[in-house]
């Protein structure tokens, strides 16, 4: 016969410790109960739990703070958090730091089960993250990597709405595609769409569709970015980079679920699973009264964020083998190693680009290795190659090494295309990812610096 779950509830008040313990028992469950924070974590000392359902507000230790007390000790326990006090920074905190679901007081007997034996079916069904290389995909075994692919396997087979945040280049849209992947609606559409990539003037028709004769231009009726991806997951990438009028067209949408196309009457129902992302501080965005509120929770019920590749450089071993693999056999060489030297370089860099930069320097690496092994002459960071001195660093004779040496090994384009690329990348730094603002510095049209952000992929 099998064991029974072992499910530990934790609530200071009596009445709703004994009415879960009843229930839970009557459903064939092994429950435990205990009145405060601080004994919940004493009895996790001492045996198992396969589950562990805690009230938030508790007066010695939050629900908030014992479950990351358990997140510490052993990600695969599902914790499951009930409160009468619900809110939205709450919920997105909970969330964020690994709770299995969020439940608002009073729940019905129903409900409750229902998350109950999804919470232990998930742990069941799990696949192991330690140890791993790669998830899905994404490359990597830091700790803050492994944490990622837990959440991900967490909170795949849910509904809820993820915002992935953080630099550009860390992998934003590779760890969407993961939780299309690992979530109920596999078998139907991922549908991606990067919001500053369309002029404000047409970015209503991208996402909702508009009916023909709707606008001059309009000839023909146009299925929408939610429609594509109905019963599937749509993926709205610079999603910080939306109007004020198409954010409240989108919060409608998710409170909702329908929508009519530009100029159309037909209203369209909609069951879409939203998975945004943004490289801007959207809180921020918020308090400066450039982004809703609303929408901004209505997003962010899972947020994830992606840390740069400066703060897991653990990774970039693992990283360097796999863009080795990936550009040897597209360009049929058989570059498979890089110099011990050459990868110190690599860990000693900060990688303002990120995991894209980093595949970036790879790929140039290989297309100019003439031997097997990448060598840091082969490496090009920030416009110059390591272990060789700018041209205008050294003394120079009669004017004749006035032009950098690199740009003679590289040829003058690409030369002037590495330099612009570092300079888009240095103005975004220091505007703090604003791109106006970016433009402005450079002197360069917003137009234009939006089309050359786009061409070098930043």
């Amino acid at each position: 016969m099998a064991e029974k779950p072992e499910i530990l509830v934790v609530d200071d008040e009596p009445s709703m410790r004994e009415f879960l313990t009843i229930l839970l028992d009557k459903n064939g469950y092994a429950t435990r109960a205990a009145a405060s924070g601080a004994e919940a974590l004493a009895l996790l000392k001492q045996r198992h739990f396969d589950l562990i359902i805690s009230d938030i507000r508790m007066p010695d230790l939050s629900g908030l703070a014992l479950l990351e007390n358990i997140k510490d000790q052993d990600l695969s326990i599902p914790v499951v958090l009930i409160t009468a006090y619900a809110s939205p920074e709450d919920a997105v905190l909970a969330m964020k730091n690994g709770a299995y679901d969020y439940v608002t007081k009073p729940f019905k007997v129903d409900d409750i089960l229902s998350v109950i034996t999804a919470a232990l079916g998930s742990r069941q069904e799990k696949t192991p993250v330690k140890n791993r290389d790669s998830f899905a995909g994404i490359i990597g075994n830091s700790p803050e990597m492994l944490k990622i692919y837990d959440l991900i396997q967490r909170i795949g087979p849910t509904q809820a709405n993820i915002l992935i945040y953080g630099e550009s280049g860390t992998g934003k849209e590779l760890v969407a595609q993961a939780i299309h992947q690992h979530s109920k609606v596999a078998a139907n559409d991922f549908v991606p769409i990067t919001c500053s990539a369309i002029p404000e003037n047409l970015i209503e028709s991208e996402l909702f569709g508009h009916a023909k004769g709707s606008f001059t231009g309009a000839i023909a009726n146009k299925i929408g970015l939610f429609e594509l991806a109905n019963n599937g997951s749509a993926f709205l990438d610079e999603i910080g980079e939306l109007s004020p009028l198409i954010q409240t067209k989108l919060l409608r949408v998710l409170q909702e679920r329908e929508f009519k196309k530009v100029g159309g009457t037909e209203t369209i129902k909609i069951k879409v699973r939203i998975i945004s992302a943004t490289n801007k501080n959207l809180e921020e965005e918020v308090m400066a009264g450039r982004f809703r509120e609303d929408l901004f929770y209505r997003l962010a019920v899972v947020p994830i964020r992606m840390p740069p590749l400066r703060e897991r450089k653990g990774d970039v071993p693992l990283l360097v083998e796999h863009f080795l693999k990936k550009y040897s056999a597209l360009f049929g060489k058989e570059v498979q190693q890089i110099s011990s030297y050459a990868l110190k370089v690599l860990m000693d860099y900060d990688f303002p680009g990120n995991v894209r930069e980093l595949e970036n320097i790879v790929e140039r690496g290989v297309a100019l290795e003439s031997s097997n092994i990448i060598l840091p002459e082969s490496l090009t960071l920030s416009g110059h190659r390591p272990g060789r001195a700018l041209a205008s660093d050294q003394p120079q004779e009669n004017g004749s090494e006035s032009m950098n040496e690199i740009a003679f090994d590289l040829g003058l384009e690409q030369y002037i295309t590495d330099i612009e690329k570092r300079l888009i990348q240095t103005a975004l730094a220091r505007t703090k990812n604003s791109r106006m603002k970016a433009a402005n510095l450079l002197k360069m049209s917003f137009r234009s610096f939006r089309y050359k952000a786009k061409k070098y992929n930043i």
